[in-house]
């Protein structure tokens, strides 16, 4: 009986189980890696959104899903655009200065175009959609009411750019989601133009 010691065939065995060994990790890694990678589903919800404005009225509203919300855009009239500043007073942050929306809509208007208001369509306060409300002073709202958007859950009001009024449930603006133009007529939601933040 021979008790030497043969290292050579020591290593070779040692080599051949760890060559072994890390490929058995690899083949059992492959499929958690993929399971943890978003689906082409949840990849398309997620995915900017592209709409036609060219067909788009004064005063008329357009919803579309974008990440499961509701994004409403809007064609503001001239009455809207110059009614916004005489709200001011009425309204918990005026000038947006709570973040809910990208810098480049941090003005009066909410918006890059005076004119084309895009927001997410959830409430504030506890999630629910508010209703478009655009006509002047109706019954139900009372005298004052200059259009907005009216959230009939716990009665939360916000006005023509989303900004909320003080006195309601609503905690903030409505939410602005991140959006650029590409030519006069396409707004793509969910994504910056280039160089914006």
């Amino acid at each position: 009986m021979n008790n030497s010691i043969d290292t050579g065939k020591r290593r070779f065995l040692t080599a051949a189980a760890s060559v072994v060994g890390g490929a058995g990790a690899v083949a059992v890694a492959i499929p958690f890696v993929s399971s943890v990678a978003p689906s082409a589903k949840a990849e398309a919800a997620g995915a900017p959104v592209q709409i036609d404005i060219s067909q788009l009225e004064l005063g008329q509203l357009l919803t579309v899903e974008w990440r499961g919300k509701p994004v409403w855009v809007f064609r503001r009239t001239t009455e809207v655009l110059e009614t916004l500043p005489t709200l001011d007073d009425e309204l918990r942050d005026p000038q947006s200065e709570v973040a809910q929306q990208p810098e480049y809509c941090q003005n009066e208007t909410r918006s890059i175009r005076d004119e084309i208001m895009v927001m997410v369509g959830i409430c504030t306060h506890l999630g629910c959609s508010p209703t478009y409300r655009p006509e002047i002073a109706p019954a139900d709202l009372g005298d004052d009411w200059k259009g907005g958007f009216f959230c009939p859950c716990h009665g939360s009001r916000f006005d023509m750019a989303g900004r909320v009024y003080q006195g309601v449930p609503a905690p903030t603006n409505l939410e602005v989601p991140p959006y650029h133009f590409q030519g006069d007529n396409i707004v793509i939601v969910g994504e910056h133009a280039q160089g914006a933040a």
